[in-house]
C-alpha cells in the first residue's frame, strides 16, 4: 500500500525518550521509537524528527528561579542536540541512515543545519533530526518542528507526546482537565490552551 504522507515531521517530546524514568533517556524506549521510525522509512516515507529535551532540562522553569532565559533556553537547545545523538545512534543500531542537523553550530558533533541539504537528505531515504530547536531563544521545540516542517516542505507535522490529545489544562497537574473532542484555531487561542507558542 502507497503511503497516505510522503514526506513527514515527526515531533517526539523529550519526556517520552525517560519512559518510566523521572530523568534521561531510556534505552527500550529509545530503541522502540527507532524501530517505529524504520517501519515508516521502510515504507518509503521520508522522515524528519525534531525531538523535545524536556527529559534533560528545562529552561523555562530556571528562568522562573532567576536564571537568565536565555541562557536557560541555550542549554534546553543542548538538551534536544544530546536527545537528537541518541536517537541517531539508535537508528544506525536499527541500519537506519541517519544525520543530525543543528540550528547552532557544533563542529564536529553534528551538522549545520541547512534546509536543501536536509531536503536532499530526506530524499536519499535518510532520517534527518532537526536539533537546537530553532537556535533562538524563547521559541519552543514545537515551533521549531513547524518550522523545520515547512522548510522541508513535509506533508504534515505529527506531535507524538505523552498524553493522549489537547486538553483544557495540563492533566497531570490538573484532575479536573478534560480531553477536548474536537477544536478550532480561534478555540485554542482564545482559551490559551498551551499547545503552541502564544
Amino acid at each position: 500500500p502507497k503511503p497516505a504522507y510522503q514526506r513527514i515531521l515527526l515531533k517526539l517530546s523529550g519526556e517520552a525518550l525517560q519512559g518510566e524514568e523521572g530523568f534521561g533517556i531510556d534505552p527500550t524506549v529509545l530503541d522502540r521509537m527507532a524501530q517505529e521510525i524504520k517501519e515508516l522509512v521502510e515504507l518509503g516515507v521520508q522522515v524528519g524528527v525534531v525531538i523535545g529535551g524536556g527529559n534533560l532540562f528545562r529552561g523555562a522553569g530556571l528562568a522562573e528561579a532567576g536564571m537568565n532565559r536565555v541562557v536557560g533556553d541555550h542549554m534546553g537547545m543542548l538538551a534536544t542536540v544530546m536527545n537528537g545523538l541518541a536517537m541517531r545512534d539508535a537508528l544506525h543500531r536499527a541500519y537506519v541512515n541517519a544525520r543530525v542537523m543543528s540550528a547552532i553550530q557544533l563542529k564536529g558533533v553534528c551538522d549545520d543545519y541547512n534546509w536543501a541539504d536536509a531536503i536532499s537528505q530526506l530524499r536519499q531515504g535518510r532520517v534527518v533530526i532537526f536539533s537546537a530547536g530553532t537556535g533562538n531563544p524563547f521559541f519552543t521545540t514545537d515551533s521549531a518542528a513547524c518550522l523545520r516542517g515547512i522548510e522541508i516542505e513535509a506533508d504534515i507535522v505529527l506531535k507524538a507526546t505523552k498524553v493522549d490529545g489537547v486538553y483544557t489544562a495540563d492533566p497531570v497537574a490538573n484532575p479536573d482537565a478534560t480531553l477536548c473532542d474536537k477544536l478550532s484555531y480561534n478555540s485554542v487561542l482564545e482559551k490559551e490552551l498551551k499547545v503552541m507558542d502564544l
